[in-house]
């Protein structure tokens, strides 16, 4: 029975795009509020099928949940299905991101709102520490993972090796310890175990595949055609009107390989695009990129959205003179950088999903997966650890150190560890601090 005779094309659509405004609280909670609205309450997907696509989507790099929506909208109503359930997870929080990227960065300076981020940076430090814990805890489970997460972050901290590389060997040593030592590298995540049973469901766990979704090798070159030329299209345009060295085709370039080589999920992709926009082009500053995280902590939609602040300040500060209007400037920035970086996901699905639907319960190759996770604990926790420098020291290793700050991240961290608080509540909480202090300041200054 085919999933699209019972379920139209346009109410699959309204339920992606509420769910594009309402997918709060990072990868964990979209995960959670899809279980529950598709597999418990609208049962539109079995929990055996949902677990299945969803072991899928964790082992490509990229937005895990974003790619789950594609695969459902895929699986439901073919590719355009697909495309515009992923695209409409996406674009609500984009838009937002637009909007609150040219308010920051037109009145950031004005000093009730330089409160607010300097209450929030210190919950971010917070944030991306309880990540490493919580990611470490799903995934570190033997000695072997341990000494692989402490010598990624040894290698990030010490010799800063580039998140490519650490990608890589971690990947290579998955593959042998996997081979040598198969016990020590076993995923522990999601699990056919123990499955909750919800009544019958319109894609059931007997359902047949619909022929749409069945591997087809004329498909499946369509699809990689189109992808490639949805990926040479833009950045050439881009390169012809811009010229190939400048801001447009490098944000494309270097989104294009975060998307790639960004696996273990959405914190994954910070120490990256850290790494590239910060140090390597300086698009931003340290602390906007921390401010940056902070948006896209508190919009809808997925963490690696964080890309669109990321493009929209580079292309408004670059054309900041000589332009009576950056803001468009920023907004193809946005747009560029967002493209690149979801493109893949829709290659990986659209290509990929035929295959999945063939193996179910057949997933291979988890133990690479498995060792970069490993590795990105460490990375993260780097990461972590570079933004509290940043926090408390606000001028530098010599300078006067902000015990606010160190309050406010210490506030935060026992809210997510020991309350067990929502992101939301957090981030509420250290801005309204923020936004105290600064008060105090005024009226004892």
């Amino acid at each position: 029975m085919s999933s699209s005779s019972t379920i139209s094309l346009r109410e699959a659509l309204k339920f992606w795009t509420k769910l594009g405004f309402i997918s709060f609280g990072g990868p964990a909670g979209q995960i959670a509020v899809l279980h529950q609205e598709l597999v418990e309450k609208r049962r539109w997907i079995s929990e055996r099928r949902f677990l299945h696509a969803l072991n899928y989507c964790m082992l490509l790099p990229g937005p895990e949940a974003q790619q789950l929506v594609t695969y459902i909208g895929w699986l439901m109503h073919r590719s355009w299905g697909g495309i515009l359930a992923g695209s409409l997870f996406v674009l609500p929080s984009l838009l937002i991101l637009i909007a609150l990227s040219w308010i920051y960065i037109t009145f950031g300076q004005v000093s009730w709102i330089a409160a607010i981020f300097f209450g929030i940076k210190p919950a971010v430090t917070a944030i991306v520490l309880h990540a490493a814990v919580r990611i470490g805890k799903r995934t570190i489970h033997n000695n072997a993972l341990k000494w692989i997460a402490l010598c990624s972050f040894l290698a990030i901290f010490i010799l800063n090796l580039s998140f490519p590389i650490i990608v890589l060997i971690a990947a290579a040593l998955g593959y042998w310890g996997g081979k040598r030592y198969p016990d020590y590298f076993q995923q522990s995540g999601h699990s056919n175990k123990s499955l909750a049973h919800y009544g019958a469901a319109i894609i059931d766990d007997s359902t047949p595949t619909p022929p749409h979704a069945q591997f087809s090798i004329q498909k499946t070159v369509l699809h990689s055609v189109v992808a490639l030329c949805c990926w040479l299209i833009p950045i050439g345009i881009l390169g012809l009107v811009f010229g190939w060295k400048t801001l447009y085709p490098n944000i494309a370039w270097f989104f294009t390989k975060a998307a790639l080589l960004t696996f273990g999920g959405a914190y994954a992709v910070l120490p990256y695009v850290y790494q590239g926009a910060v140090d390597h082009f300086h698009w931003l500053s340290a602390n906007q990129m921390i401010d940056g995280l902070a948006l896209g902590e508190t919009t809808p939609g997925p963490l690696i959205m964080v890309v669109a602040f990321v493009g929209y300040l580079a292309g408004h500060i670059q054309h900041l003179i000589g332009n009576s209007d950056p803001f468009w400037f920023g907004v193809l920035g946005a747009i560029v950088a967002t493209w690149f970086t979801f493109l893949p996901s829709f290659f990986f699905i659209l290509v990929g999903g035929p295959l999945v639907e063939s193996t179910h319960g057949k997933l291979g190759f988890t133990a690479p997966l498995t060792a970069i996770t490993a590795a990105v604990v460490g990375v993260i926790v780097n990461l972590g650890l570079f933004f509290a420098y940043h926090v408390f020291f606000p001028h530098g290793i010599g300078g006067s150190i902000s015990w606010l700050s160190i309050v406010i991240c210490g506030a935060a961290s026992l809210a997510l560890f020991k309350y067990q608080k929502g992101v939301m509540t957090v981030f509420g909480g250290c801005a309204l601090a923020g936004l105290l202090s600064h008060l105090a300041g005024v009226l004892l200054g």
